[in-house]
């Protein structure tokens, strides 16, 4: 089936699969965004014989807040918020694409790998996954492609692991007849992050972006992480997932991250072990004032807060598995206190004038109190970008007028989507 990008977006089938994306009431802006994204294409690159479009997904951190890089468990889902390109293959080796909103032409020629101090950001998280693909014995080809996001840069909604599983699906679709399986995928986007952009992550970004859907992840042997779905939707359960972003920027905060799983393993090291899924919270009292010396005190308390988290998402999955949707939101609260109290990923360490999210959090810690409903958490990897509420569908409209007056800053409404990261194309023949 080789059907031209905006022929596919106006058939009814295209139509439908939009709708199953991004939900009904967004069928008309979605349609309007990927005809715009197409004629863009098409400005650059001309009409191209076997273009294609692609999706893949932002995610959400629903509960697991830093557990992965030390082999724990998370509970995220591909949310409606999306990284898309129309594409079409090349025949030579040189990957060229606009990305909307810059004006920069990027070319990365596929003959040369090698990481380079010029490049930009942009630029090495591509030639990184390029190279990914490769070391992971699959194809590399060139192509040609427009791109365009709504995923918040830098603000932990994974903008940059949704790239890279668009790149991704794009080398898989075009080169690897779609045999790149999800955990793949994420590896090869772990690879170009710690060896092309010097940033320690785990698979839970990538993997989340990637798979589709809500979903438990546990990371005990991050060679085989093990998936399971979770069946819950939770705008037709009553409640929506609200995305505050409250004007920080990740981009800065790589020392913060790289402290969090260091200062963990610091704790497992004393107690003669690697990673804190290794070890208890009963070693930890037992050797307390010896581990206190080894690794420092944040650093005790950042264990614990790894091990009380990994309980709280096994709660999670089974509070959401048995309708036990109070029992949820409760843990959901716990996470966040956790996060804010022990983990200590609210804010920068020393910084005492820039709390965004800890004032975000605040105040709708007190306008959920006045509700008698509902929960908050900070979402991702902290420090500054986002937050996370759940709150009854019929507040939705009132919490978000009433915090953007205070806060003046972007905030939206997500949904869990099916899809991961796809080949619209590759779906529609799917779709019913």
């Amino acid at each position: 089936m080789n059907t031209q990008p905006l022929e596919l977006i106006q058939s009814t089938s295209g139509q439908t699969l939009l709708a199953q994306m991004y939900g009904q009431q967004q069928l008309e802006d979605q349609t309007a965004r990927y005809t715009k994204l197409n004629e863009s294409f098409e400005q650059y690159f001309g009409v191209q014989e076997g273009s294609k479009l692609f999706s893949a997904a932002g995610r959400s951190e629903i509960g697991g807040n830093h557990t992965d890089h030390n082999h724990g468990k998370v509970l995220a889902g591909s949310i409606t918020l999306d990284t898309i390109a129309v594409a079409a293959s090349t025949t030579d080796s040189v990957i060229t694409f606009y990305s909307e909103g810059y004006e920069q032409k990027y070319v990365i020629d596929l003959t040369d790998l090698a990481p380079k101090a010029e490049d930009d950001g942009t630029t090495a998280l591509i030639r990184g996954m390029a190279a990914g693909v490769g070391k992971f014995g699959y194809k590399v080809g060139g192509f040609q492609a427009y791109i365009s996001s709504n995923v918040f840069s830098a603000s932990g909604l994974s903008s940059s692991a949704s790239f890279e599983m668009l790149i991704c699906t794009i080398l898989n679709h075009f080169y690897n007849e779609g045999t790149l399986d999800v955990v793949v995928m994420s590896k090869i986007g772990q690879y170009a992050e710690n060896n092309y952009w010097n940033k320690p992550s785990g698979l839970l970004d990538q993997m989340a972006c990637a798979y589709g859907g809500l979903i438990a992840i546990d990371f005990e042997n991050p060679a085989e992480p093990v998936i399971e779905p979770v069946q819950w939707d939770f705008q037709q359960n009553g409640y929506s997932l609200v995305i505050v972003n409250t004007g920080g920027n990740h981009a800065d905060l790589t020392e913060d991250y790289a402290a969090v799983p260091y200062e963990m393993r610091a704790v497992a090291k004393a107690l003669g072990s690697e990673y804190v899924r290794e070890i208890t919270a009963e070693a930890i009292y037992a050797n307390l004032k010896q581990v206190r010396e080894a690794a420092g005190d944040r650093a005790v308390l950042r264990a614990l807060h790894f091990l009380e988290e990994n309980n709280r998402v096994d709660g999670q999955v089974q509070a959401l598995r048995e309708g036990r949707f109070a029992d949820f939101l409760n843990l959901i609260t716990a996470s966040g206190n956790s996060s804010w109290k022990w983990l200590q990923n609210v804010y920068q360490s020393g910084s005492v004038k820039e709390q965004e999210i800890g004032i975000a959090l605040a105040l709708t810690e007190n306008y959920l109190q006045n509700l008698g409903d509902g929960a908050c958490r900070i979402h991702g990897g902290g420090f500054a970008g986002v937050i996370l509420t759940i709150l009854p569908n019929e507040k939705v409209e009132e919490y978000m007028s009433w915090m953007h007056g205070m806060l003046d800053t972007p905030i939206i409404v997500v949904n869990v989507r099916a899809q991961g990261a796809v080949c619209l194309n590759a779906l529609i023949e799917n779709v019913g």
